[in-house]
């Protein structure tokens, strides 16, 4: 399964239920995997909202945080109170001994319960990608920002070539409810020569 789950074909229409199957069987692994890949993207995502994250006591929000390797990426920028939500139990199970989090809850696909203005970042490491979830779910993450607050997002290379992820955000450049601060290009996992995009958005 590991070895699967690591080639190009992670990168592929399915369910938020298949998703999830997959997610449950690589949970194990995933840390030690991701590290032989030389998973870049999370580092890069933590050093851009450093740089332009709301400067108050509220928490950061890890969505999608999977096993705690955005969390510990968060940790290292000097970020403190960070919660963290994933559909995948078993990633979660593994998140938790870690003592990153000091909150953390298993979520259902397509929601988020969350008032606006309760977390000054939302960080989706990875998370509204191709093969995981869909362009629709940036509505979610927008919606729970207060004006003024910070989504960091990332597009890996196959998620940049299926375009609708790109689109989808544009709408809600075009239509003003957010503002793109930070965008750039950079190493997703090195040892398979796949890019990534790492975004920072400000609510608008």
């Amino acid at each position: 399964m590991t070895k699967d789950v690591m080639k190009p074909q992670l990168w592929t229409e399915r369910s938020p239920e298949a998703s999830r199957q997959v997610y449950t069987d690589w949970a194990d692994s995933y840390d030690r995997d991701l590290a032989q890949k030389e998973y870049q993207t999370p580092d890069r995502i933590a050093q851009a909202l450093a740089a332009h994250i709301p400067q108050d006591d509220r928490p950061v929000l890890d969505f999608g945080c999977g096993t705690g390797l955005s969390g510990a990426a968060l940790q290292a920028v000097g970020l403190k109170d960070i919660h963290g939500t994933d559909i995948t139990q078993a990633m979660l199970d593994r998140a938790a001994p870690k003592g990153i989090y000091s909150a953390l809850w298993h979520g259902e696909p397509g929601m988020l319960d969350v008032a606006p203005g309760t977390y000054r970042a939302i960080v989706a490491t990875g998370v509204v990608s191709f093969g995981a979830a869909p362009p629709e779910t940036m509505d979610l993450l927008i919606d729970a920002l207060a004006r003024g607050d910070m989504l960091a997002l990332s597009f890996n290379d196959p998620t940049l070539e299926h375009g609708g992820y790109d689109a989808h955000l544009q709408t809600h450049l075009d239509d003003g409810r957010a503002a793109q601060v930070f965008r750039d290009h950079g190493v997703h996992l090195r040892d398979m020569g796949m890019g990534s995009d790492v975004i920072v958005l400000k609510r608008l």
